[in-house]
C-alpha cells in the first residue's frame, strides 16, 4: 500500500500555517524553526519559499491584507456612499479581530503592497462619485488613517510601569488621569481600540466630511 503522498510546500501553505500559529500562539510565535516544525519539515527548506524573518512577516501581513480586501469586496460598492465606507471599514475590522496581531504587524512593516493602494484609491473613487473634491477626499484619508484597514493607531500604548508612573504624577495630568480611570475597559484591539470608540469615531469622521462636502 503506497503512503499517502504529502502536499507541496509552497509560499501559500508556508504563509497559511504561520497566520494559523499567530492565531493560536501570537505572532511571536512564528519563526522559521516553529514554521519547519509546523509543516514537518527542516527550517532550512522554508528559506526557500521565503528568505528569512523579515520576508515571512511581509508574506503574512500581504496574507492578511488579502483577507481584508476579500471582505471589503463582499461588503459591497453600491448605495449611499457614507453607508459603503462604513460597511468596508467594518468588514475589514472583522478580519482583524480574527486576527488580533494584525495591526502590529501592518504597523511594522515598511512596504505598502498593491492591493491596499487599490483599496484606498476605490475609497476616494466612492467620494468622488459623492461629490467630494480630491482635497476633501485627500483630507478624509488623513482622518481615516488605518480605519479602512479595520482598526486606528494609538497615540500612545502604556505598559504596567508606565501606567503606575501615571498614577505618579497624577496631579500634573489630573484630567487625563481621571478619563483613563472612567473609561477603563477591556479593548478589542490595542491598548483603547474598542468597538464602540471605533464606531463612534468612524461616524464622526463620515458626518464630518458630509458637512464640509
Amino acid at each position: 500500500m503506497r503512503k499517502a503522498e504529502r502536499e507541496p510546500l509552497n509560499r501559500r501553505r508556508v504563509l497559511t500555517t504561520a497566520v494559523t500559529i499567530a492565531d493560536r500562539d501570537g505572532i511571536a510565535a512564528v519563526t522559521m524553526r516553529r514554521l519547519g516544525a509546523e509543516l514537518g519539515v527542516e527550517a532550512m527548506s522554508l528559506y526557500y519559499h521565503l528568505r528569512g524573518k523579515d520576508a515571512l512577516l511581509d508574506g503574512v501581513a500581504e496574507t492578511l491584507i488579502e483577507e481584508v480586501l476579500a471582505a471589503v469586496a463582499r461588503a459591497g460598492g453600491e448605495g449611499e456612499w457614507r453607508a459603503v465606507l462604513r460597511a468596508r471599514f467594518l468588514a475589514a475590522r472583522e478580519v482583524m479581530l480574527r486576527h488580533r496581531w494584525g495591526p502590529g504587524v501592518l504597523n511594522s512593516r515598511t512596504t505598502v503592497p498593491l492591493g491596499v493602494l487599490r483599496y484606498y484609491d476605490s475609497i476616494i473613487a466612492v467620494m468622488r462619485d459623492a461629490g467630494f473634491s480630491y482635497r476633501i477626499a485627500h483630507r478624509a484619508l488623513h482622518a481615516f488613517g488605518s480605519m479602512p484597514l479595520g482598526f486606528v493607531q494609538e497615540v500612545f500604548s502604556p505598559s504596567a510601569d508606565e501606567g503606575a508612573d501615571m498614577a505618579a504624577v497624577a496631579d500634573l495630568v489630573p484630567h487625563l488621569v481621571a478619563m483613563v480611570a472612567s473609561e477603563a475597559h477591556d479593548a478589542d484591539l490595542g491598548w483603547c481600540d474598542s468597538q464602540v470608540e471605533f464606531e463612534f469615531t468612524l461616524d464622526l469622521l463620515l458626518d464630518g466630511l458630509d458637512r464640509a462636502r
